[in-house]
């Protein structure tokens, strides 16, 4: 059999083959499921702070109504509103501040602030010391002690638990909380259970002996 007879019976061959046996078939490959959007923050009282993404609606003014970031130097800028402090506010604060400057531009201006990411230091509290697992846990409404140290894996085999203390800051002033980690864990002492405000950092000191 000459060279172009093989050549045409090999291709008549292939073409003769069902469809799944000429090639493997490709691994179907499942779909990505979407990142889960950040939830916003609906705490009347939430603290803005810098890394903050806010979304400003202004009534009947689209072209003003913007989603900007808390700048480091606590500040925001929004078209007419610039350097805004933003920073150890609540939205409602920074609302009416922003009505206050729009005023001079728009008639009975009405603006409405959400926090759509927290991710400033007064929306978190940082767990540090002898647990498992360092870390900044967000915080919630309601947020307390034993939630903090039960994401943070528990504490470490050299804690010293009755030894920690919460450092809370107010007005540029700290204050220590003693926790009896110890009996709370141990003993079901939930009085030791206490709630957390944002920016507190839960410290777990290392056992002497």
């Amino acid at each position: 059999m000459s060279k172009g007879w093989k050549t045409l019976l090999v291709v008549m061959l292939g073409a003769s083959l069902p469809t799944w046996a000429q090639a493997p078939a490709t691994p179907a490959v499942p779909p990505v499921a979407p990142a889960a959007a950040t939830p916003a923050v609906t705490d009347p009282d939430y603290m803005i702070g810098p890394g903050d993404t806010l979304q400003v609606f202004v009534w009947r003014n689209p072209e003003l109504s913007v989603t900007v970031p808390v700048r480091p130097d606590g500040k925001i800028s929004t078209p007419l509103v610039e350097d805004m402090s933003a920073s150890g506010k609540t939205p409602s604060q920074l609302a009416r501040d922003m009505e206050g400057v729009l005023a001079e531009f728009v008639r009975s201006p009405q603006v409405n602030v959400i926090v759509t990411q927290a991710l400033s230091s007064f929306s978190a509290v940082k767990v540090v010391g002898q647990v498992r697992n360092q870390q900044v846990v967000p915080y919630r409404k309601g947020l307390k002690v034993l939630d903090v140290v039960l994401a943070s894996g528990g504490l470490s085999d050299f804690a010293a638990p009755n030894r920690a203390k919460i450092v809370r800051t107010n007005g540029g002033k700290q204050t220590e909380i003693k926790i009896r980690l110890g009996k709370l864990m141990n003993g079901g002492d939930l009085d030791q259970n206490i709630e957390l405000e944002p920016g507190d950092v839960l410290i777990v000191p290392q056992s002497m002996f």
